[in-house]
């Protein structure tokens, strides 16, 4: 097997939610290293993450600049490959800017930037480096949801009709749930997070999990955000009708102040001949009703020979033995290593692939900015002025 693909990470250290997470989904497969990090802008938090992940001391940096400068004047025997982002919202530009020009492909915790000039902006430097630019859109990177787009886009169930999301957290429900953690107060603030708060964080989720399932881009969108909890200068709480490219209408709703709920994500697709139902808590689960017949449930598992081939090649474990958040997590950074190899070797990148690319930010940012444009207006507001055609 071709030698493993050597990361590097901006962010993450020590009482981080997020950098931990990927860090054990890039070491699952054994197919990606970690070589060097800037893990905080603090550089004594930087240095102690470092220590505790077992890098050594010229490996570890105290800011991204200097990481990329030095970095990239290693053998390329040595060098990190690419750079994780996993950083609050508005360094996720510079930090993604600086590596690409610095010859380093990336791989970003989306929103891909926190306005939609931002990530029009980013898209001009992936373009002209020439590197890869990936989204972690972790979702679409489960099996059964790749069992989902597969059934979708052969249109074995007839073309899409409707398609129904519902993202549901209830962990900023209270005032004070705004100051309780470092992930609540950098979220709800405008200059950190961006334009929108919960439809950047999770509505995007939402829309891109639409787009991949049925492969169609949203045109338009008509929505209603809210603050409900006074005092919040971002939305917490919104729902969107939206359309598709074949003419098909949609439901779109994220919330985080559902008191109770968890990381309630899922989606039902409709289809003229059948419908789709998935959801992220029971992820090893796909349910397919069809006219007539009898409801049937797909489960994910290796064994599970009525599951396409790409489906299985991204389980790891029979059926019966849950595989969930770390392993789609995993998928990502499999693909993302898949694709690098490539670039390495000047192969072209072949297959299918669940990581988002810079397209996939542009529409996420179109996505919200079109949202809050349609709450302040209530009016139906098109998308493609944002990002145009295809191609």
């Amino acid at each position: 097997m071709d030698r493993k693909v050597r990361m590097g990470m901006v962010g993450g250290g020590e009482g981080g939610f997020i950098g931990p997470i990927h860090r054990m989904a890039a070491a699952l497969d054994g197919e990606v290293a970690l070589v060097a990090g800037c893990f905080s802008n603090n550089p004594e938090r930087s240095r102690t993450s470092g220590e505790q992940l077992g890098l050594p001391a010229d490996r570890v940096y105290s800011d991204y600049q200097q990481m990329m400068r030095t970095e990239s004047a290693r053998s390329c025997d040595e060098r990190m490959e690419f750079v994780a982002v996993v950083t609050p919202n508005h360094w996720h530009l510079p930090v993604s800017v600086a590596a690409l020009e610095a010859g380093f492909h990336v791989l970003s915790d989306k929103p891909a930037a926190r306005t939609l000039e931002e990530v029009l902006e980013l898209k001009k430097v992936v373009e002209a480096s020439g590197r890869l630019y990936g989204l972690t859109h972790t979702y679409a990177a489960y099996p059964m949801v790749m069992q989902a787009r597969d059934m979708v886009q052969s249109k074995v169930l007839g073309p899409v009709r409707r398609v129904s999301v519902a993202y549901a957290q209830g962990w900023l429900a209270q005032p004070d749930d705004t100051h309780n953690s470092k992930q609540a107060h950098w979220r709800t603030d405008p200059q950190r997070a961006g334009e929108s708060g919960c439809f950047a964080d999770i509505g995007t989720h939402a829309h891109h999990l639409v787009e991949y399932i049925t492969g169609q881009w949203v045109t338009a969108i008509c929505a209603d955000l809210q603050t409900a909890v006074a005092g919040r200068l971002l939305d917490d709480d919104g729902t969107a009708l939206f359309k598709l490219e074949s003419g098909a209408r949609g439901t779109l709703m994220a919330s985080q102040v559902c008191g109770g709920e968890g990381n309630n994500l899922n989606i039902s697709v409709h289809c003229e001949l059948g419908s789709l139902f998935w959801e992220q808590e029971n992820p090893n689960r796909l349910q397919v009703k069809r006219r007539g017949q009898a409801d049937a449930v797909y489960r994910a598992g290796v064994d599970s020979a009525y599951l396409g081939e790409k489906v299985r090649a991204r389980l790891r474990t029979p059926q019966g033995h849950p595989e969930g958040y770390i392993e789609a997590f995993a998928n990502l950074y499999r693909d993302f290593a898949a694709m690098v190899r490539c670039k390495r070797h000047g192969r072209a990148i072949e297959g299918v692939h669940a990581v988002g690319d810079i397209a996939a930010g542009v529409r996420g940012m179109a996505f919200v900015r079109g949202a809050i444009q349609s709450s302040s207006q209530s009016a139906w507001v098109p998308l493609r002025p944002y990002w145009g055609q295809r191609g």
